[in-house]
């Protein structure tokens, strides 16, 4: 698959009828609807409460795009119509996953930093700016060139994001340090105190 192809899953799906779709494949995996036509689109807004929220032409709107762009299968049997995510319609529904990620602040700070460094080729620009943007929705911080730094545990997100950009071990890499030298610029922009002045306050 071209950069300029796969690039598209890096996009988050602009309407929220659009994720809706991609919540409800996601779980269950293929659906089967009623094709008593004219009725399709009646049927799928009963199956789906949460589409009446929309009006039906938008509804009808996403499914037509979606299956224009490759990313539902929809096939007819038996009077049924089944739909469900394509390949290509699963990497775009990981966006969900992706998009729920957050970076738990503990009650104590340990003390370590954590540092992504990453080296993401020319040619994967679009990889390299969309990880960029999800560092900086997680509360990172930019520390040096293509080095960004956080404070607390982030090892599952950062894991999960390796996975999904496709990205090796040589262009990411996870670092946890204790000692970065002057720190107390990134102290106060994260609000933190460490635990060995939590103990001198407490004497």
């Amino acid at each position: 698959m071209s950069i300029k192809k796969y690039k598209y899953y890096f996009t988050k799906p602009k309407s929220e009828i659009g994720k809706d779709v991609f919540r409800w494949l996601i779980i269950a995996g293929a659906v089967s609807v009623a094709a008593t036509s004219p009725y399709f689109l009646t049927n799928l807004l009963r199956y789906r409460r949460k589409f009446r929220e929309y009006p039906k032409r938008n509804v009808s709107d996403v499914f037509y795009n979606f299956k224009k762009k490759g990313l539902i299968n929809v096939r007819k049997q038996n009077h049924q119509i089944y739909i469900s995510l394509t390949e290509e319609g699963k990497k775009k529904a990981g966006w969900l996953q992706i998009d729920s990620l957050k970076i738990i602040r503990p009650k104590k700070w340990d003390g370590k930093w954590r540092m992504v460094m990453f080296d993401i080729a020319q040619l994967k620009k679009s990889y390299r700016d969309a990880f960029r943007g999800k560092l900086k929705e997680l509360g990172f911080y930019p520390f040096q060139k293509s080095i960004w730094i956080h404070p607390f545990d982030c090892r599952s997100e950062i894991d999960l994001l390796q996975t999904f950009f496709g990205l090796s071990e040589n262009e990411l890499r996870l670092v946890v340090a204790e000692d970065i030298g002057s720190s107390e610029e990134l102290s106060k922009i994260f609000n933190l105190r460490r635990p060995r002045d939590l103990k001198i306050n407490q004497s």
